[in-house]
């Protein structure tokens, strides 16, 4: 999660995602495997899978893709992922949340923990950073067409607390408890998603001058995102820095 955008952290990773997509439908898909084994293969009655679902769709994974993860997750299949939340802090004393869905905690601990010593910084304890972030579903919408005071509309139905239009895409912020509703009313009204899910909001961010720290923040957050455990990352680093 960018410190001062999310959609310029999305067109970065976009940017490098769109030559690694198989890297991207095995995420999407564990995703969906998680979900499916905690709430049923039933999208109608499982609201995350419906979310994990949506988020695949954003990532253009075929639908042939998503039905055969549900297959295989409905089975008796050995994979079993678990959800893990890594804080710690990156070059600067810059915030980092990491999520991971992983078969093994061990290698996944290893891993993140070699990443931030080696770029300067250290993993942290449960709860060392997480107080600098709030928790909210975030929407970004594709904006060509639409009139900034029409949406008003739109959002207050969707029960959207914040908006912006930036660039051509509608940020929007809802409640987590409001994500899925959200995220459904604007499916049946027709928008095109670039992105929709829950979030970790940096409540302030960091500002970098030291240009080797803006250098290794760079590389700790190359190596996170190319890692198979990693499935998104969030931290207060403002990337203006770095452009």
């Amino acid at each position: 999660m960018s410190g001062h955008s999310k959609w310029n952290n999305i067109k970065r990773k976009k940017e490098k995602t769109d030559g690694a997509k198989a890297k991207i439908f095995t995420k999407c898909g564990r995703e969906i495997s998680v979900a499916v084994k905690e709430g049923g293969p039933d999208p109608a009655s499982n609201s995350k899978l419906r979310d994990a679902i949506a988020n695949a769709k954003a990532n253009n994974v075929p639908n042939d893709n998503i039905e055969r993860v549900i297959k295989k997750a409905m089975g008796e299949g050995k994979d079993t992922y678990e959800e893990i939340l890594y804080e710690g802090y990156g070059p600067g004393g810059t915030a980092f949340l990491v999520e991971t869905l992983s078969d093994n905690r061990n290698r996944t601990a290893a891993n993140i923990r070699h990443y931030f010593d080696k770029f300067g910084g250290n993993l942290g304890q449960s709860g060392c950073v997480s107080f600098l972030f709030t928790q909210k579903g975030v929407i970004d919408l594709n904006a060509d067409g639409m009139d900034e005071e029409a949406f008003m509309e739109d959002a207050l139905e969707a029960g959207v607390e914040d908006y912006t239009f930036e660039d051509g895409v509608i940020e929007c912020t809802v409640a987590p408890e409001g994500f899925s509703a959200a995220r459904e009313y604007f499916d049946k009204k027709g928008f095109v998603f670039y992105s929709a899910e829950v979030a970790y909001l940096p409540s302030t961010t960091t500002h970098l001058d030291d240009p080797d720290q803006i250098k290794k923040i760079g590389l700790l957050i190359d190596h996170l995102e190319e890692d198979d455990d990693v499935q998104d990352i969030w931290h207060n680093w403002d990337e203006e820095d770095g452009e």
